[in-house]
C-alpha cells in the first residue's frame, strides 16, 4: 500500500503523519530522517491494528502541490 504523508518543519527537528493513519506520527532532525521514521511508524502502526483484529484504513488521502 501507499499512504500519503504530510512532513512539517518544526522548532529544530521535523514531523510526520499519515492522514489515512490517525494517530500515526514520526518526528526527526533531518526530512531524510523523518523519512526513515514514519516508514517504521507505518508498519509498527499496521501490526498493531491487524494483531487487535482492527481493519487496516485503505489509503485514500492525495498529495498535491498548488501553484499560486
Amino acid at each position: 500500500m501507499r499512504y500519503a504523508v504530510v512532513i512539517e518543519k518544526a522548532d529544530g527537528n521535523y514531523s510526520a503523519y499519515v492522514p489515512d493513519l490517525p494517530g500515526c506520527i514520526a518526528t526527526g532532525d533531518s526530512v531524510k530522517a523523518v523519512e526513515i521514521e514514519i516508514r517504521d511508524a507505518i508498519r509498527f502502526h499496521i501490526d498493531g491494528l491487524k494483531d487487535d483484529g482492527l481493519p487496516v484504513p485503505a489509503p485514500t488521502s492525495i498529495a498535491e502541490y498548488v501553484e499560486t
